[in-house]
């Protein structure tokens, strides 16, 4: 099950985020995964995601290709345990990665050990 987050209200769900995974495709399309703590922007209405980082691979890859997907773990003490997925434009700046986020949605955690495992 999936709940879309509408990007006005996603500032409201990352405030309860510790920290995302950033995945970026560089050049030679492969992905670079690194955990970085948000930092929720919003100007005018429009919602800004930065991340502090000094990530040069990161920096690169966003520079070539600004698509990017942040993955935001299930909130500690969640009864839903759902993960935040982040679509959005990436931005390097000096010392820092801004993301204007484009799509949002709320995913169901995996379910339990047995349950439609295939091993």
């Amino acid at each position: 099950m999936s709940i879309e987050v509408p990007i006005s209200q996603l500032s409201d769900e990352l405030d309860r985020r510790a920290f995302g995974y950033l995945i970026s495709v560089g050049d030679d399309r492969r992905s670079h995964v690194v955990a970085l703590r948000p930092r929720v922007i919003v100007d005018d209405g429009v919602v800004v995601v930065r991340f502090v980082t000094e990530s040069r691979r990161a920096a690169s890859n966003v520079g070539t290709n600004a698509d990017v997907t942040v993955v935001f773990p299930p909130v500690d003490g969640d009864v839903d345990g759902m993960s935040l997925i982040v679509d959005g434009t990436a931005t390097p700046g000096p010392g820092c990665i801004d993301v204007a986020p484009t799509w949002a949605v709320l995913h169901r955690a995996a379910p339990p050990i047995g349950e439609g495992d295939a091993r």
